[in-house]
């Protein structure tokens, strides 16, 4: 296997975040800056984290001939029926403004009770290669979501949401901690049994 694979995302907190993991599997990952990949914007129209992850994934390949890999993530909440689900990172009309799609998730959930703010993160990766092989991970880590935010690490929803069997949020925990049980690393642990299965 090809170890060096090009990152579809510009999020530098994704490409880490992955990276932490993917070390010890022996995949070094560049950003498509690094690649040379010019700076085309990929419309994200999909319905599914699956359409979407696929999608940026396939684009970037054909750019630059390289293994890519996509992650397409997001917050599903229960009692908003799975939102902000594909929508999560432009929730709040602008794309990434962490503070204001919090803002509104808390705004959408004021006065729900705890045992009803059941929610998951998700996380598909797509690994696409030149030869036209696809590998997909899907990876979820349930939780709950509070009613004000705690703690200051992470991005995104991290503050707000607190992993099942935890009293921490993502953003109090460590990155190690968070690394061990997150939705990208189940995702990343199926991703590293499909790459060992393509290998045999």
């Amino acid at each position: 296997m090809d170890n060096i694979i090009v990152a579809a995302s510009r999020n530098r907190h994704k490409i880490e975040e992955i990276e932490a993991i993917t070390k010890k599997f022996g995949m070094r990952i560049i950003s498509r800056d690094e690649a040379g990949i010019p700076p085309v914007e990929i419309e994200e129209d999909g319905q599914t984290f699956e359409e979407n992850s696929f999608k940026k994934a396939s684009e970037i390949m054909k750019l630059c001939g390289q293994i890519t890999l996509a992650d397409d993530s997001g917050l599903m909440v229960d009692y908003l029926n799975g939102a902000p689900g594909v929508y999560s990172a432009r929730f709040a009309g602008e794309d990434g403004n962490d503070a204001k799609n919090n803002e509104k998730l808390l705004k959408l959930m004021e006065g729900v009770p705890a045992d009803k703010r059941t929610a998951k993160f998700v996380s598909v990766i797509t690994m696409v290669y030149p030869d036209g092989t696809v590998l997909t991970a899907r990876g979820e880590c349930p939780g709950t979501i509070l009613t004000a935010p705690a703690g200051d690490g992470g991005f995104g929803y991290d503050p707000l949401f607190v992993p099942e069997g935890y009293e921490k949020t993502f953003a109090q925990l460590t990155a190690d901690e968070k690394n061990a049980i997150s939705h990208r690393a189940v995702a990343l642990v199926e991703l590293e049994r499909l790459l060992s299965e393509r290998e045999q």
